[in-house]
């Protein structure tokens, strides 16, 4: 089942090069996908990998097409989801809320890639586009939003991210071991 040393598929020519016809688990961020063990995507893809499961890589997908989403087919197991390694708001916005010019984690730099509140739209996104398949979210971003917290961007006590995006497990710190469990 495992794909072994080498890159990850983020593309399913990739993923058909290796000869699956579908994959486990689709792990979709905000960051362009650098397999580094600095990057939480690469971390839990080959903590996957290493166990025999088929993971593709859905980096900064278009949160306005569904098909973007699509792009895997239906993963058997479930989508993980996270913003990236910045929150997505600290990665957009300055102190005073204005965009900021780039983002480092993108490619070339390029703002505007990723959206706001990452995690909240892409596991949206991610149900829309397969209802019924579990959406797993993890990273800083949901890791500071597990509960209930004070949103500096809106003024606001915003509740636990894992209700407003409707997903199935919010992963807290470091997700290595839990999603293998």
């Amino acid at each position: 089942m495992g794909s072994g040393p080498g890159h990850l598929p983020a593309s399913p020519e990739q993923v058909r090069a290796r000869g699956w016809k579908g994959v486990d688990v689709v792990l979709v961020t905000g960051d362009a996908f650098v397999d580094h063990p600095s990057f939480g995507a690469a971390v839990i893809a080959r903590a996957l990998e290493a166990e025999g499961f088929r993971v593709a890589l859905l980096p900064r997908p278009d949160r306005r097409d569904p098909a973007s989403f699509r792009r895997f087919g239906r993963p058997r197991l479930f989508f993980g989801v996270t913003g990236g390694n910045l929150d997505s708001l600290v990665a957009n916005r300055n102190a005073w809320k204005a965009r900021r010019p780039g983002d480092d984690y993108a490619p070339g730099g390029k703002p505007g890639g990723r959206p706001d509140r990452a995690c909240l739209v892409y596991a949206q996104a991610c149900r829309a586009a397969f209802p019924g398949v579990p959406v797993v979210l993890g990273g800083i971003e949901a890791s500071l939003r597990r509960l209930a917290h004070y949103d500096w961007w809106s003024g606001k006590v915003r509740r636990s991210l894992l209700l407003d995006a409707r997903a199935d497990l919010l992963v807290y710190g470091m997700g290595e071991r839990a999603v293998l469990e």
